[in-house]
């Protein structure tokens, strides 16, 4: 039996699957958790991923593996391959005013053309025009730009400040996608873009095609990793005409599809995927976190909240909660907070806002669905993952609130499962 191994380098934690490549069964699992914040060291990655290994059980019997990881965080390396400050996290909303001065300096729908992407706090070239604007000693000695799999996959394979050769970063196109200075059309870096955002050039990963492979420091197949919406696309296996809906510490809404997207008004954005297709994306700030948020103000777990907002009927009596808690990335408002409109003595209920939450929750995710079919995207049904569709009210609300047929797969950690299954499909032919 080959092993390979998958790993989910995500906001919270990093998950370690290691599986039989030929079935995909799971032989043994690992976890540890990540540090809290928008802004994380590094380290606290590379420290949590080599923990959750050890608790898999090692990889001393694993033939090839791959790393997913959360997208858009800037991990700036100097010349002798050192982290020079913490990493900026996708949900870190500082470079906003950077997103408004590239736009101001490029335009929306030229950008759209050039990389997919309409910029705003979340992509990483905002976060280097932050650090060119704000941190001018730091921009100055960025040698190279990664990406949270990119950097880990770097480290794994045996590189780093002690082994610091910058041009065995690698990456893969999901993950390219998300940058900004990126074209997911023509497979290449847009270096002016680049330049633009941080002051000068710097090494970028290479972006490996979808069966490419590299070598770790013992000889084991290494596969491109993918970024966290590309993987678990992979791990669900969604097709053309599949929706996938997660919710987790933010909510994603992406499909498969074989045409890009160019989406000007920044809403959807035009990543690749894994497979050589593309993956077009809508995002929001808020998901799942609504509902804890909105459970311990009702002093329930979640079975209560879901209780709750199903004893409540549809619409809530016009209570409608906005839930913008952490800002929102879309709609583009890393400013706004959270509104709960539509109270009156009748509608404020605990029942009712248990069923706001949940329907607020999802109706930012049926947007998402909406733009995505304005940009001609083919949309059949919605596979609804993650910890928040672990809700019996989220599962019973959703198909009413979406507009879409609704499966919800078994849980399971499908962005480790996604690069397990990248990691067994480089293996040679037996």
């Amino acid at each position: 039996m080959a092993l390979v191994m998958g790993v989910d380098s995500s906001t919270q934690s990093c998950k370690v699957v290691i599986t039989d490549a030929d079935t995909g069964a799971v032989v043994r699992t690992g976890r540890a958790s990540h540090p809290d914040g928008t802004s994380v060291d590094p380290q606290a990655w590379w420290a949590a991923l080599q923990s959750a290994i050890t608790d898999a059980g090692g990889m001393a019997d694993v033939r090839a593996w791959s790393i997913g990881g959360q997208q858009h965080g800037m991990v700036a390396l100097d010349a002798s391959g050192a982290v020079i400050r913490d990493a900026l996290l996708w949900n870190d909303t500082r470079s906003a005013g950077a997103a408004t001065d590239l736009i101001a300096e490029f335009g929306a729908a030229e950008l759209a053309r050039r990389t997919g992407l309409v910029p705003v706090a979340s992509f990483t070239i905002t976060k280097l025009r932050w650090l060119r604007d704000a941190e001018p000693e730091h921009a100055a000695r960025v040698a190279a730009v990664a990406l949270p799999h990119d950097w880990l996959t770097w480290r794994l394979r045996g590189f780093g400040p002690e082994r610091p050769d910058l041009e065995e970063l690698v990456t893969d196109r999901s993950d390219a996608s998300g940058t900004g200075y990126w074209n997911p059309e023509t497979g290449e870096y847009d270096r002016e873009l680049l330049s633009a955002a941080l002051g000068h050039d710097a090494v970028l990963p290479r972006v490996l095609d979808p069966a490419e492979s590299v070598t770790d420091a013992d000889g084991r197949l290494v596969a491109p990793g993918a970024g966290d919406n590309a993987g678990a696309a992979l791990g669900v296996g969604a097709a053309v005409g599949d929706a996938v809906v997660s919710i987790g510490t933010s909510g994603t809404v992406f499909a498969v599809s074989e045409r890009a997207v160019h989406d000007e008004t920044g809403t959807v954005a035009g990543f690749a995927d894994a497979s050589g297709r593309f993956l077009p994306l809508v995002a929001t700030l808020n998901a799942a976190r609504v509902l804890d948020a909105i459970a311990r103000l009702l002093g329930v777990d979640h079975d209560g909240l879901s209780q709750l907002a199903l004893t409540a009927s549809a619409g809530a009596d016009g209570l409608t909660l906005q839930p913008y808690f952490e800002g929102e990335r879309t709609p583009n408002l890393p400013d706004a907070t959270a509104t709960l409109s539509g109270m009156t003595l009748a509608s404020t209920t605990r029942e009712n806002l248990a069923r706001a939450a949940v329907e607020g929750m999802l109706s930012g995710l049926g947007a998402g669905l909406d733009a995505l079919r304005e940009q001609g995207v083919p949309l059949r049904r919605a596979l609804l993952i993650g910890g928040g569709a672990q809700s019996q009210a989220v599962r019973e609300i959703a198909p009413l609130v979406l507009g879409i047929p609704v499966e919800v797969p078994a849980p399971a950690e499908y962005v480790a499962l996604g690069a397990a299954r990248q990691a067994a499909s480089v293996l040679p032919p037996r």
